[in-house]
């Protein structure tokens, strides 16, 4: 039986910095707000931070799961910047007629195997030792974020997949309604070890907690990341937009681990 992802009303105090914001009325109310994906939250916050150092200008952010900020956006929710984990969400608002167009991709994510300290796996991007631990009984709970709402969860259901691995490890998955609860859950003794965010790992929070390796990029479908100005987007954030894709903001995803449009690894 899956573990129920309510776990996280266990994490809630935990200072991880991965913290996933709920679109409120209070938000609208503070203007320029964007709907950004779980996984860019870490460079999302520093590119805030240049923003407005640069321009005067305030942009708030808010996180969550790329599937369920979708449905936000449908039911009438206040952004004005959409920042998917997986352009298929953009495409399906974009048919809908409530972007502007179909965006542009700023970024492509990677997966990580993440190991905490005192946990029975090693990190090894063959997963051998995954496999071993399924065998011999030592694995119990392994954290994903969900494949029906984030991009990274489906990534990670696939990667598993390549490697014949996915059902024998679906009883023991403790499931993250996006990659950062997912992140939480494998860093914190809710999970033994999970698949999570390269750009997620790279924080100093996470990497002190466990030890992680990239997996291969070829076991799962690409993850484009695409973003898209909302109809209602105003100057403020439209400059932004074009901030996200000048040299400065291409140079803020890069260090967050992030590969950036015309680039390879």
């Amino acid at each position: 039986m899956i573990l129920s992802r309510r776990l996280s009303t266990a994490l809630a105090g935990l200072a991880l910095a991965l913290a996933v914001a709920v679109a409120s009325p209070g938000l609208a109310q503070q203007g320029q707000v964007i709907a950004v994906a779980a996984s860019a939250k870490p460079a999302m916050d520093d590119l805030v931070a240049a923003f407005r150092a640069e321009t005067g200008r305030l942009i708030t952010p808010v996180y969550g799961s790329s599937g369920n900020i979708t449905r936000q956006i449908r039911q009438g929710a206040p952004f004005q910047l959409f920042l998917s984990a997986d352009e298929g969400f953009v495409f399906q608002l974009s048919d809908a007629g409530l972007t502007e167009d179909r965006g542009v991709i700023y970024a492509e994510g990677r997966l990580v195997l993440f190991v905490p300290k005192g946990s029975p796996l090693k990190a090894d991007a063959a997963l051998a030792d995954l496999r071993a631990a399924l065998a011999d009984g030592r694995l119990t709970r392994f954290a994903i974020a969900s494949p029906e709402h984030a991009p990274y969860g489906r990534a990670a259901e696939q990667a598993l997949k390549s490697q014949g691995l996915w059902d024998a490890i679906q009883p023991r998955l403790v499931i993250g309604e996006n990659i950062a609860q997912a992140t939480q859950f494998a860093t914190t003794g809710a999970a033994q070890g999970g698949i999570v965010a390269y750009s997620l790992a790279l924080t100093p929070q996470v990497r002190a907690l466990g030890d992680f390796v990239l997996l291969p990029a070829d076991w799962h479908v690409p993850l484009r990341q695409r973003m898209a100005l909302l109809k209602t987007a105003g100057p403020d954030v439209r400059a932004f937009y074009a901030y996200l894709q000048s040299p400065a903001g291409r140079v803020i995803f890069r260090r967050h681990g992030f590969l950036v449009a015309g680039e390879s690894s």
